[in-house]
This record gives structure tokens, sequence and C-alpha cells, in this order.
């Protein structure tokens, strides 16, 4: 029986996680010479594993556009370095005060709140060192837009919408806006990065981002389906924090069976963007196609 296409892309990311861990250590080694204690709270959350949906994103593109495995080590690496840095501070008790985080205490909890700080900070400034060093010919440009995707009109303005938005009566368009740029943002700069790796152009560069923005939407509607209906065991954190912290999420805008009917509809037309995954040149196969269905059918 031939695959769903859910399971071809459930395949193809668990065959690329093994890469993406790789990849991260090598990032690491460039952090060797800094201070014992911090080296060793670095590696804490860096090595805590998760889905590594955005390396993995980084590595299925580049491949796609019929780029080599080496060519994208570099994003891999920098984009879960700054996915990780965000992980850690968003914790923190000024931010969304969790305890729990792929499965184990969060960062501050171990280390505490000040050398959470620096872990985050080490780790931004890590990926920007790892891309900028390694990138290749498309370095400066793969730097410009991660810088983007993790800045002030990306996930750290998605994170202060997010926080202003807590406890108010914002409403779909404003939630969507919190989810494009805390969360999208980064998934799109995901599948930019292995475009780039690649030495993809425009306009078949433009059409692979319209792709990662979408996902990228779909990605945090099923987060807050996920953080109403999964289990703590399931998930690797808290559930039902959004509800308890007053957060604007599309299940307090629409509902439960409202949300679940948006991110229906989110995968349905992403699955019917025949033309645009066709303008990006990706093969009838390439499990990019496939990702919609996955991300919609994801558990944790």
């Amino acid at each position: 029986m031939a695959e769903t296409p859910f399971h071809e892309a459930g395949a193809a990311l668990a065959a690329l996680r093994p890469s993406a861990e790789a990849a991260l250590e090598r990032a690491l080694e460039r952090a060797g010479q800094a201070p014992p204690s911090l080296l060793e709270a670095l590696r804490y959350p860096v090595q805590a594993g998760g889905k590594r949906l955005r390396p993995c994103l980084v590595s299925l593109t580049c491949s796609g556009c019929g780029g080599a495995p080496e060519q994208a080590w570099a994003a891999m690496a920098a984009v879960e370095l700054i996915h990780t840095y965000s992980l850690v501070h968003d914790d923190l008790p000024c931010m969304d005060d969790d305890d729990l985080r792929r499965g184990r205490p969060t960062t501050h909890r171990v280390y505490g709140e000040a050398t959470a700080v620096l872990v985050g900070d080490a780790l931004q400034a890590l990926a920007f060192e790892v891309l900028a060093a390694e990138g290749g010919p498309q370095a400066a440009s793969m730097v410009a837009v991660l810088a983007r995707a993790s800045g002030p009109v990306g996930m750290v303005g998605g994170q202060a919408l997010d926080l202003s938005a807590e406890g108010s009566d914002a409403g779909e368009a404003e939630v969507f806006a919190i989810h494009r740029a805390k969360t999208a943002a980064l998934i799109a700069a995901s599948v930019e990065l292995g475009a780039l790796a690649a030495g993809v152009r425009e306009p078949r560069l433009g059409a692979l981002r319209a792709f990662g923005w979408e996902l990228g939407l779909l990605f945090q509607v099923v987060d807050d389906l996920l953080d109403v209906t999964a289990s703590e065991e399931a998930l690797g954190k808290t559930p039902g924090k959004d509800a308890e912290a007053g957060k604007r999420t599309v299940v307090a805008v629409l509902g439960l069976e409202g949300a679940r009917a948006r991110a229906c509809a989110m995968e349905d037309s992403l699955a019917g963007l025949a033309g645009l995954a066709d303008a990006a040149g990706l093969a009838a196969t390439d499990p990019l196609r496939s990702l919609p269905a996955w991300v919609r059918s994801r558990s944790s």
C-alpha cells in the first residue's frame, strides 16, 4: 500500500533529524572556549531534542532545489539556534512563565533566570556567527533573511504583540498577525534559507517563500489546538497555558470546532496550491508537497 502524504512527510523529517543534530553539534564547537558553566547551560536546551522542523525544512528545501546537504548545514544550525533561544526566553517568568519544555524543566528552572537570559543571548549570537562564517556564497543574504524573521518585525515583534494582547478582546485579524510574526516568519525563513543555500533566485524563491508563510500559519493554528487537546506527555510542555494566561489564540477567537475547521481549510488550501509548488520547482514526489498534511495531523 502506498504511503499517505502524512507518512511520507513524517518519514522524510525523521530521516533528517540526525543531520539536524549533527549540524547543531558542529555549531556548538564554535562555543567551545566559553566559560564552562555557560557552555553547559548552552547545551542543555539545544540538546533537548524536539521535532527539529525548522532545520529539516532548510534541508528538504535545499535538496528539493538541487542543492547538496553540505550546503545547508550552517543554515540548519542557525535557524534551530534562533528557535531554541526564543524558547528559552519565552519560558522566562517575565514572558510566558513555563516550567516545562520538551519534556524537561525549562532552562531557567535548572540554571537560574540570569543564566537563561545569557543562554538565549549567546545562542542568538552563535546562530549569526555560524551563518556568516559558513553560509557560503549566499551568507550575507541568509543573514539578512534570518535577522528579519527573528527580529522586530518577525519573531520578537510577534512576541511583543502576543504579550500586549493577553487578556484583551483581540479578534481574528490580530491573532493571525501575532501568529504570522511570532511563528510563521521563522518557518518561512527556514524554507527560504534552504532555497538560498541551493542558489535559488527569484521568482522561484518567492514561490517557496509564500509556501513557507502559509505552512507556518497552519503550524501555529495546530499548536493552538494542541494546547487545548493534547496531554503534557505528548506536548513536552504544560498544556492549557494559553487559556490560563489569557492568550489570544485561534481557539479563543473561533472556538475549538471553529479552529479545527480553519486548520482543515488551511491544509486544503495549501494542498491545492499546485501552481505555487510548480512555480517553486518542486517535483511531484517532493516531501515538501506533503508537509501540510503532516502539520495538520501531528499530535505534538
